[in-house]
């Protein structure tokens, strides 16, 4: 495998499991504001997106008053309940920690917003192993834009060509393939790699295989 100097990572379905956490919190929220129920599968293919957008997508069309009120709302109760959820996949401390003591630039190019993503890095003790976090706070356009990548890259000093771009979206491999960085599919998250419209260059099957050896596509 090529010897990359900089990683990045996207979070839900990659470094963490919020599959079930994601979940529930909007089995709650729309409940609350709509009294409805919600379609597992439907959630869990909207992960990716940022949040205020799968919430309309859900919720149909919010003023923006609206729409403040139930984010805040919504991850208000995501904050109290993610302990009981939240997990971490196998390999993922193991792997950033050497991945650090190699002098590894990395970084994180995600779709949560600040606030939960700190908290649930430091939930884990993984916040500390990242010297650059792309977050929709940062960009104007979000995954799968390239734009998350590429402000990430100009933040961290790297190069595209030196730089991976680990995701199990296809949000996230449009998004690094766009900014000309390699990519690595996690087959680990919820989706199919057989769905994606752009193909990755590596096809992961742990997070370990960073370490060792991944498998090209």
């Amino acid at each position: 495998m090529k010897d990359y100097k900089t990683y990045f990572f996207d979070i839900d379905g990659t470094l963490l499991d919020t599959m079930e956490l994601i979940y529930q919190t909007f089995v709650n929220t729309c409940r609350v504001y709509r009294g409805m129920e919600v379609d597992r599968d439907d959630i869990l293919s909207k992960i990716g997106i940022p949040l205020a957008t799968q919430m309309e997508m859900v919720l149909g069309p919010l003023s923006k008053e609206e729409l403040d009120e139930i984010l805040k709302f919504h991850m208000t109760y995501q904050g109290e309940i993610y302990p009981e959820y939240l997990q971490i996949f196998p390999a993922v401390r193991d792997t950033l920690k050497t991945l650090s003591d190699q002098g590894k630039t990395l970084g994180v190019v995600t779709s949560r917003t600040r606030p939960s993503l700190v908290s649930y890095l430091k939930h884990f003790d993984l916040f500390k192993y990242f010297s650059v976090i792309a977050t929709p706070e940062c960009t104007a356009e979000h995954k799968p834009s390239p734009e998350p990548v590429l402000w990430a890259l100009k933040e961290s000093g790297s190069s595209p060509g030196e730089t991976l771009f680990i995701g199990d979206a296809y949000v996230d491999i449009n998004s690094g393939s766009s900014a000309g960085v390699d990519t690595a599919f996690a087959q680990w998250g919820p989706n199919r790699l057989e769905d994606l419209p752009v193909q990755p260059t590596w096809v992961l099957d742990s997070l370990s295989r960073l370490i060792t050896a991944p498998v090209s596509v």
